[in-house]
């Protein structure tokens, strides 16, 4: 197969062009050259487990993975009610882009301040087209404590996910995954504690065992005597 017969690729969509008919190829570019047929990325975005409060924000996350070359580039966009498409604003948010073997990820950090009627929009451009995928997704707002009674504020009216001694059955609207994620936690710790106590009663029971049959052994030897 001839170098003619293959397909090639600029690794960095943003350092690659042409210009009087040759390629251009900008600092930080890697080609790929192969016979591989391009494949688009399959995106899913879904609201992103995280340790943050919500008074800080709520996050999002943008998952692209299956697709051919590995490189994407992110962007997100917002729209209300079902209205045009736009920007996000220069201030009140936060991307982070990751980049793993065979996948890519966009975590969006969208401030408290962010009116909760927008739906959110991840556009992944790749080499075979851009993706766009909509989520609807509806920020959480803190609940207002009382202002009258400050000093007899009951633990009832803080978000259920922030009580740090709260039972993982509980189910009011402010749970967050990352709730659940640290009950399932918990639970797994407890469950490795009580494996390593049932082991430890085996070894002391065993070693019990030996040091009696050592013990009756040694005393049937000198009444043998």
């Amino acid at each position: 197969m001839t170098l003619e017969q293959h397909t090639g690729f600029c690794s960095r969509l943003s350092h690659c062009g042409s210009r009087y008919g040759y390629l251009i190829f900008g600092s930080g570019t890697r080609l790929f050259v192969t016979d591989e047929s391009v494949v688009k990325p399959v995106v899913s975005v879904y609201p992103a487990a995280s340790r943050v409060p919500v008074e800080r924000g709520s996050s999002l996350l943008c998952l692209a993975s299956a697709m051919f070359p590995p490189v994407v580039q992110f962007s997100w966009k917002r729209q209300k009610n079902n209205g045009q498409p736009e920007n996000l604003p220069s201030t009140g948010t936060e991307q982070l882009d990751l980049r793993e073997s065979g996948r890519s990820s966009s975590i969006l950090l969208i401030h408290q301040q962010e009116d909760s009627s927008y739906q959110y929009i991840c556009s992944v451009k790749h080499e075979g087209g851009t993706v766009e995928t909509l989520l609807n997704f509806q920020l959480q707002v803190p609940q207002q404590l009382p202002t009258s009674h400050p000093a007899a504020t009951s633990i009832q009216h803080l978000p259920a996910f922030n009580r740090g001694n709260s039972l993982c059955s509980s189910s009011g609207p402010g749970v967050k995954l990352s709730f659940q994620s640290e009950c399932r936690v918990k639970l797994l710790c407890l469950l490795y504690t009580v494996l390593i106590v049932k082991s430890l009663v085996y070894c002391c029971g065993l070693s019990l065992l030996m040091i009696l049959r050592n013990k009756g052994a040694s005393t049937n030897s000198k009444h043998a005597d």
